[in-house]
This record gives structure tokens, C-alpha cells and sequence, in this order.
């Protein structure tokens, strides 16, 4: 018991006399961090262990180096501001304690409702439930742009399969629809089926290059065809099915009608855990109203 109190005794005497000999805030920090210094402004030092935490592993020596004068950009701004708004700044501006206080009170409620929501949430939702919540909102489904049901292929303009496959991309044949998408994985450039599922004209747009608006001014027949005459391929797709306005079918919609019901249970446990808190600290005596 006595030699531990002596090694005690000692190691105390070991540290004053180590702060002594180095009395620099400055001194003392970079004696802790006993690391390369990659960045500075005014007393602030960036060490090299702490910028490597912002450098994912894996990553090429390019990225790697853009990373990490982005980060070290990011921090020398950050000091820059902070010492600045510190010399010029009234001391009344200066006290954001309040601020703090505040900001930490609302992460510790979010980061406790999403908890408590994590534990309860229910997210099964059935077809009827979806079902019911779609006919019962038809305003939030209302279509922005037109959907389509395609068949799309990007095919040389010299392949010599060109022309049957576009001709047999109309076809709901099952026979043809696995000769189109045997022959199209061998000759076209790019090919995909979406004859049975609903999707944006937008993202139809992307594959032509094209915005909406331009892409169905050529629809034909049927058909979509935008040849650039100074391209060496043909881009078509075959129009299965085309809704331009009103309300988007029920089966376009699933994703989205999941989302509104689950953001309504959200809200409504987060009512009723308020709502309970609440009256739990009434009942308590912790909460009073004068």
C-alpha cells in the first residue's frame, strides 16, 4: 500500500514538472498529438490523424488527395470564420449559449422520436389498405407528366437485324417477344422491355436525349423514332400504352401511397407520445400551469 502511494506521489510529481517545463497550451498540444501538422491558421493546427479520418479507405491517390484538401479548404474556413466573428463580434454576440441550448434540447427530442418510432412503426401495409388510401385521395395522385408503357432499343443504323426488330418490338406475341430480346442482346446497342409497368416520360426522354415535350411530338403510329442524321444509330420505342393526364393508375402509385401512410403513423405516434409525456408529467406534479 505504501509503494502505491509513493508511485502515486511520484507520477503527480512527473506531470507538474512536465507542465512546467512546457508551459505553451501550444507545446502541451503538440506534444499529445506527436503527429505531422498538414494545415495551419493562426494557433489552429490540422494533424494529419485527424484528416485521415475523413478519407474513406480505398479510394485512388487521386481521390484521395481531392478529399483531402477539400477537407482541409473546409477547415481552414471554418477557423478563419470562427476567429473572426471572435475579434469582431460584441461579447453580447459572442454568447450563444442559449442558441446551444437550444439546438441540443431539439437533437435530443429528434434523435428520441426516431427511437421511439424505430421500436413501434408498424410497416406492413397491405394492398387494401393502399388501396383504400388511393380512393380515398385521388388529388395526390394527379398526373404532372405523361407515363408510358414501352419497349425501347438504341440499334445501328446498319445492323441488319434493324428493321425486324423494330417491327416485332409491337408484338405481344410471347414467341416474339423472346426472339426481340434474344436478337436485341446480340445486335442493339441498348434494348429493355417496360410494356408491362408504368414510367415517366422524362426518364423515357433521358434515352433519347431529349426533353418529354420534343421526344412525344414524334410519336407515330405507335412508335417514338428520333434519328440524328449525323449519328450512326436509331433510337425507337414501341408505345404500348400512353396516360397523358388525370389520375395515375393505382399500380403506378404503390411506392408512394406506402410512403403517405407510414409518414402517417409516423406522426400520429409521435402525437401520442407528446401528448402522453405531457399528460404523465401533469399527472406527476411536474408539469403545472399557473
Amino acid at each position: 500500500m505504501l509503494y502505491l502511494q509513493l508511485m502515486r506521489k511520484l507520477k503527480s510529481l512527473v506531470l507538474l514538472l512536465t507542465l512546467a517545463v512546457f508551459p505553451s497550451c501550444n507545446a502541451i498540444q503538440s506534444l499529445i498529438h506527436d503527429d505531422e501538422v498538414v494545415a495551419k491558421v493562426g494557433k489552429h493546427k490540422l494533424y494529419k490523424s485527424e484528416l485521415k479520418k475523413y478519407i474513406p479507405a480505398g479510394v485512388s491517390s487521386a481521390d484521395s488527395l481531392n478529399l483531402a484538401l477539400q477537407y482541409i479548404n473546409s477547415w481552414a474556413s471554418g477557423q478563419i470564420f470562427s476567429d473572426m466573428a471572435q475579434s469582431q463580434l460584441p461579447k453580447a454576440e459572442q454568447d450563444v449559449t442559449a442558441e446551444l441550448e437550444s439546438y441540443k434540447r431539439s437533437l435530443l427530442r429528434y434523435r428520441y422520436e426516431q427511437q421511439f418510432v424505430n421500436e413501434r412503426l408498424d410497416t406492413l401495409v397491405t394492398e387494401d389498405q393502399m388501396f383504400e388510401f388511393y380512393t380515398a385521395h385521388q388529388s395526390l395522385f394527379k398526373l404532372e407528366r405523361p407515363i408510358l408503357k414501352v419497349r425501347f432499343i438504341d440499334i445501328l443504323k446498319t445492323s441488319e437485324q434493324k428493321d425486324f426488330l423494330i417491327k416485332k418490338m409491337s408484338s405481344n406475341r410471347s414467341g416474339d417477344v423472346v426472339a426481340v430480346d434474344s436478337l436485341a442482346r446480340v445486335y442493339a446497342i441498348r434494348y429493355y422491355d417496360n410494356s408491362q409497368d408504368w414510367m415517366d416520360a422524362s426518364e423515357l426522354a433521358k434515352d433519347f436525349n431529349t426533353d418529354y415535350i420534343t421526344m412525344l411530338s414524334h410519336l407515330k403510329n405507335n412508335y417514338i423514332s428520333i434519328d440524328n442524321g449525323d449519328m450512326s444509330d436509331i433510337k425507337t420505342a414501341y408505345v404500348r400504352e400512353i396516360k397523358k393526364s388525370g389520375v395515375a393508375p393505382f399500380e403506378y402509385c404503390q411506392e408512394r401511397i406506402k410512403e403517405y401512410i407510414l409518414s402517417e403513423r409516423k406522426r400520429e405516434l409521435l402525437v401520442n407520445l407528446e401528448r402522453s409525456l405531457l399528460d404523465g408529467a401533469s399527472d406527476r406534479g411536474i408539469f403545472v400551469i399557473y
